[in-house]
C-alpha cells in the first residue's frame, strides 16, 4: 500500500508544479491555431496542445541568412514542409510526420492501416508533458526552436567551410516575428553556429567566422479544407508535378499517381465567362526593394494576369506591396523578396505545397540583387562609347537592365504558381517568359539596336499552362477531355514545350531546346551572334567606362563581350549529332523522334568552326593596351580573364578558354556516340569522321603569317588534342568512338613528323598518351568566368 501511495504523492505533486507554469506573472500569450506563452526570465516557449492525432503543416525556412551563393543558405529560403501531428506516448507528446510517399487510397481501413505499417514513418520532436488539463497538454517548444532544423551545419561542412554546431550560450529565441494567428503560428529563434572556418567563402560573408549566426523560422499551418480539387499531370503541360504511390489502385491503372501543383482558383460565377475570383492570388513585394527597380517587379509579375484574364478570370492575380509590418516567412504571405549575397547567384521560385493534394499555400520568390548589375555591364559592353560625351548616359544600359528584371520577375513567380522551364519556346517568337532569355539585339544600320532585347509580355505558351492548370470547369464540362483539348490547340499552333534534362548543353540533343539562345535557327543565330560581337568588339574603347574609373573596370566589361557568344555555340553544339523530339502521349499525332536532317547538322557544324577560328578569338592587337595590370585595389575575381602571364593581361589564355568551351560540347562522348549511331541508322546522316576531319582540317592544316594568331592557334590545336584523346579514353565512349578518335590522332601525329619544334611539341603530347594512356585526364584550360545564366549562375525553382 505504502508504494502506490508514495507514487500518488509524487504525481499530484508534479501535477500540481506543472499547472502552475501558466499562472506564472512574466508569461506572455499568445492565443492562435495553437496557443503558447513566452516565458522572459527562462527565455522558454511553452506550447498547448489541445487536440492530438490531428494533421497540420510544418514549415521551416531562415529568415536571415549567411549571403554567400556558393553556399546558399539565404535570406528567405524555405526548407522542406510536412505534414505532421502530435500524438501521446508515455509522458511524452510525439511530432510524428506520416509516410504520404506511400498511399492506399481507400474506404478500406486495414488496406490503409497495412500500408502506413509497410513504410516508415518519423518522428521529428519529443517533447515531455510538463502539464495535462481535460485533454489539454502543455510542452516546452523550446528545444525544438532551437534545433538546427534547417540544415545550417551540414551546409557549411558540405561546402567544405567547416564543422560548425550550435552554441547554445549564444543562441536566443527570436520574439519579434514570433505571432499567433488564427490559422498558423510563427516561431523564430537566432542561432550561432561555432566552429572552425577552413573554407574562403565563409569567411568572406561574415564578421566573424568561426562564427555565424542566422534566424530560423517556424510555421504550424493549419492544413487547407478538402474542397480541393487535384488535377491529373500531362508531360506536355509544362506544369510541375507531385507524386505518391496508391497501393489501392487497381491492377490495370498506374500505381503512381501524378498530380500538378498550383494554388486554389474558383470563379465566384463557374458558369459565366468572365468571373472575379473567390481568393485571387495575391503576391507581395519586398518593400526592401529600391526603385527603379521595385517599379520593374511589380511590373514583371503582374503580366501574368493576362493569362488568367484569357481564361476568364476577372482580376484573379493581384500583385502589391507587403505592409511593412508583415513577415515575409508568414505563409499567408505569396511574397517576392529581393535578396543580397556578396556575389552574383541564383533566383529561384519556390512553393509551400500541401503534400498531400499538390495544392500551393505560399509562393516565394527569391531574385538576386546584382543580377541586374550583370545585365548591365553587358549593355555597357556592346554600345559604341557610351560614355564618350557624358558619364551620365547610363539610360539605355539601365533601360535593357530593368527589361530583363521584368522578364526575370515574371519567370520566377512562373515557378511558384506551378510552372517548369520551357527551353524550346525562344525557337517560336519567344513564346513564354520560362525561358531564359538572351537578349535580342541586331545591327541596324551597322549600329547596334537594342530596342527588342528582351521581350515584354506574357507569351501564348504561358497562356496554354495558365489554361491547362487553372481553368475552371463547369459542372457539365468532361475536364480530361477539355485538358487535352488545350493541349491539343497548343500544339497545332505551333507551340513546343521541352523543360530542363533535355536543353542542358553538356550532352544534350534536343536541337530546339537551349538555355539563353534565340532564333528557330541555332545556326543562324550563332553567326548573327559572332557578326554582332565583331561589330561591339571593333567598337570597344575606353569610352566603355566612366571618367576617372580604372582600365581595370574596363577589362571586366569587355569580359561579357569576349565571351557573348558562349550560349548561342552551346545551343548550336546540341545540333550535332541532335534530335528532335516530343513528351507525346499515345493519340496525339506529335513526332516521338527523329534525327536533326543532315544538311542542318552541317550547315551548323560549319558555323561551331568559326568560333574555334583563330581569328574569331584573337583580341585585336589595338585592344590590348585597353588592359593593363590589374589596379591597385581592383584584384582579379571569379568573373575575369584568367591567365598565365602574372601581372599581366593574357589573350592566348582567352582565347583557349573560349576553344575549350565549343571543343567540350562538341567532342562530348554522349554526342560522339549519337554521330556514330545515327550515320549507322542512315549513312547520309554527318558521322563522326566527318565531325574531326572537319575539325582538323580547320585547325591542324591552317597556318597564319601573323605571329600572334599563331600563337592563338596553337592553343586551339591543344585543346582539339586533348579532347581527341579524352573521346579514346573515355568510359562514356562506344568502342567505336575510340577508334575514330585513334585514328584521328595518330593522323595527326604522322603529318607533324618532320615539322617544327612547335609541331614536335605536339608528337611529344601524343607519344606521351599513347605510352601512358592510363595516365590521361583533361588538362584544365584557364576557368571561363562565370555568367551562366546571364545575370546569375543559374535559375532553380523547386516545391519543396
Amino acid at each position: 500500500m505504502k508504494k502506490p501511495l508514495i507514487l500518488l504523492f509524487f504525481a499530484l505533486a508534479s501535477f500540481v508544479s506543472q499547472a502552475q507554469i501558466l499562472d506564472r506573472k512574466d508569461l506572455k500569450t499568445y492565443k492562435g491555431f495553437f496557443d503558447f506563452y513566452y516565458e522572459e526570465s527562462t527565455d522558454k516557449i511553452y506550447l498547448k496542445v489541445k487536440n492530438l492525432n490531428e494533421e497540420f503543416l510544418y514549415v521551416n525556412s531562415l529568415a536571415s541568412g549567411v549571403g554567400s551563393n556558393d553556399i546558399g543558405l539565404d535570406r528567405g529560403q524555405l526548407g522542406s514542409e510536412r505534414v505532421v501531428y502530435f500524438q501521446k506516448a508515455g509522458n511524452k507528446l510525439l511530432l510524428i510526420q506520416p509516410n504520404l510517399k506511400y498511399r492506399a487510397n481507400t474506404d478500406n481501413e486495414l488496406e490503409r492501416k497495412s500500408i502506413e505499417q509497410a513504410f516508415a514513418t518519423s518522428v521529428l520532436f519529443g517533447f515531455k508533458i510538463m502539464s495535462e488539463d481535460d485533454r489539454d497538454y502543455v510542452i516546452d517548444f523550446t528545444p525544438f526552436l532551437m534545433e538546427d532544423t534547417h540544415g545550417v551545419a551540414n551546409r557549411l561542412k558540405q561546402r567544405k567551410e567547416g564543422t560548425y554546431k550550435i552554441d547554445a550560450s549564444k543562441s536566443a529565441l527570436s520574439l519579434e516575428r514570433t505571432k499567433a494567428f488564427p490559422e498558423n503560428v510563427e516561431f523564430e529563434a537566432l542561432l550561432t553556429f561555432k566552429g572552425e572556418p577552413t573554407g574562403r567563402n565563409l569567411r568572406s560573408v561574415a564578421p566573424t567566422a568561426s562564427l555565424v549566426t542566422v534566424v530560423q523560422h517556424h510555421s504550424f499551418i493549419k492544413l487547407p479544407d478538402d474542397n480541393y480539387k487535384p488535377r491529373k499531370f500531362d508531360p506536355r503541360s509544362g506544369a510541375i508535378s507531385m507524386s505518391y504511390m496508391d497501393y489501392a489502385a487497381p491492377i490495370q491503372e498506374d500505381i503512381r499517381k501524378r498530380f500538378i501543383i498550383r494554388h486554389r482558383l474558383e470563379k465566384k460565377n463557374p458558369n459565366a465567362e468572365i468571373s472575379e475570383a473567390k481568393e485571387p492570388i495575391i503576391y507581395y513585394l519586398d518593400p526592401g526593394t529600391p526603385e527603379p527597380v521595385r517599379s520593374a517587379l511589380l511590373d514583371g509579375a503582374r503580366w501574368w494576369n493576362e493569362a488568367y484574364e484569357a481564361i476568364g478570370f476577372k482580376d484573379a492575380f493581384q500583385v502589391k506591396m507587403l505592409p511593412k509590418d508583415a513577415d515575409p516567412m508568414d505563409c499567408r504571405y505569396n511574397v517576392i523578396q529581393w535578396v543580397h549575397r556578396s556575389t552574383r547567384g541564383w533566383s529561384y521560385g519556390a512553393s509551400v505545397v500541401d503534400p498531400r493534394t499538390g495544392e500551393i499555400i505560399k509562393g516565394h520568390v527569391s531574385l538576386g540583387s546584382l543580377r541586374i548589375r550583370q545585365d548591365f555591364m553587358i549593355a555597357q559592353a556592346l554600345m559604341n562609347k557610351p560614355f564618350a560625351e557624358s558619364d551620365d548616359n547610363y539610360q539605355p544600359m539601365l533601360d535593357m537592365a530593368l527589361a530583363r528584371i521584368r522578364q526575370l520577375s515574371a519567370h520566377e513567380v512562373g515557378h511558384t504558381i506551378g510552372f517548369t522551364h520551357n527551353f524550346a519556346a525562344s525557337t517560336n517568337n519567344r513564346a513564354s517568359v520560362m525561358d531564359y532569355p538572351h537578349p535580342q539585339i541586331f545591327l541596324k544600320n551597322g549600329e547596334i539596336d537594342f530596342s527588342k532585347a528582351y521581350a515584354t509580355g506574357i507569351g501564348e505558351w504561358d497562356k496554354v499552362t495558365v489554361a491547362y492548370s487553372y481553368s475552371d470547369f463547369d459542372q457539365n464540362t468532361d475536364e480530361e477531355k477539355a485538358l487535352n483539348q488545350i493541349l491539343k490547340e497548343a500544339q497545332n499552333s505551333g507551340l513546343r514545350f521541352i523543360t530542363d534534362s533535355d536543353a542542358r548543353a553538356s550532352g544534350g540533343a534536343h536541337a530546339l531546346a537551349h538555355l539563353w539562345d534565340n532564333g528557330k535557327s541555332a545556326a543562324e543565330e550563332l553567326k548573327n551572334v559572332l557578326m554582332l560581337r565583331e561589330k561591339a568588339i571593333s567598337n570597344f574603347s575606353e569610352d566603355n567606362i566612366k571618367s576617372y574609373e580604372p582600365y581595370s573596370v574596363l577589362e571586366d566589361v569587355f569580359v561579357p563581350l569576349y565571351f557573348y557568344h558562349r550560349y548561342q555555340v552551346e545551343a548550336a553544339a546540341k545540333v550535332v549529332g541532335g534530335l528532335d523530339y516530343n513528351y507525346a502521349v499515345k493519340g496525339d499525332g506529335q513526332i516521338t523522334t527523329e534525327a536533326i536532317d543532315a544538311k542542318v547538322q552541317k550547315e551548323t557544324l560549319d558555323g561551331i568552326l568559326k568560333t574555334i577560328n583563330a581569328e574569331t578569338l584573337a583580341i585585336p592587337k589595338d585592344k590590348l593596351n585597353l588592359f593593363p595590370p590589374r589596379a591597385f585595389g581592383h584584384n582579379r575575381s571569379r568573373e575575369s580573364f584568367k591567365g598565365k602571364t602574372g601581372v599581366a593581361f593574357d589573350p592566348l589564355s582567352a582565347a583557349n578558354t573560349a576553344s575549350d568551351m565549343t571543343l567540350k560540347l562538341l567532342f562530348h562522348p554522349q554526342r560522339a556516340n549519337r554521330l556514330v549511331l545515327q550515320n549507322s541508322l542512315d549513312e547520309s546522316q554527318l558521322s563522326l569522321d566527318d565531325v574531326i576531319d572537319n575539325v582538323v582540317k580547320q585547325i591542324f592544316e591552317k597556318t597564319n603569317e601573323d605571329a600572334y594568331l599563331n600563337e592563338i592557334q596553337h592553343q586551339i590545336n591543344v585543346n582539339v588534342l586533348k579532347y581527341l584523346m579524352n573521346l579514346a579514353v573515355n568510359d562514356e565512349s562506344y568502342f567505336q568512338v575510340k577508334a575514330i578518335a585513334n585514328k584521328a590522332i595518330r593522323n595527326i601525329s604522322q603529318e607533324n613528323l618532320s615539322l617544327d619544334m612547335i609541331k614536335m611539341q605536339y608528337n611529344f603530347i601524343i607519344k606521351e598518351f599513347y605510352e601512358h594512356p592510363e595516365k590521361f585526364k583533361i588538362e584544365a584550360s584557364p576557368k571561363i568566368p562565370d555568367g551562366s545564366p546571364i545575370g546569375s549562375d543559374m535559375c532553380n525553382y523547386n516545391q519543396n
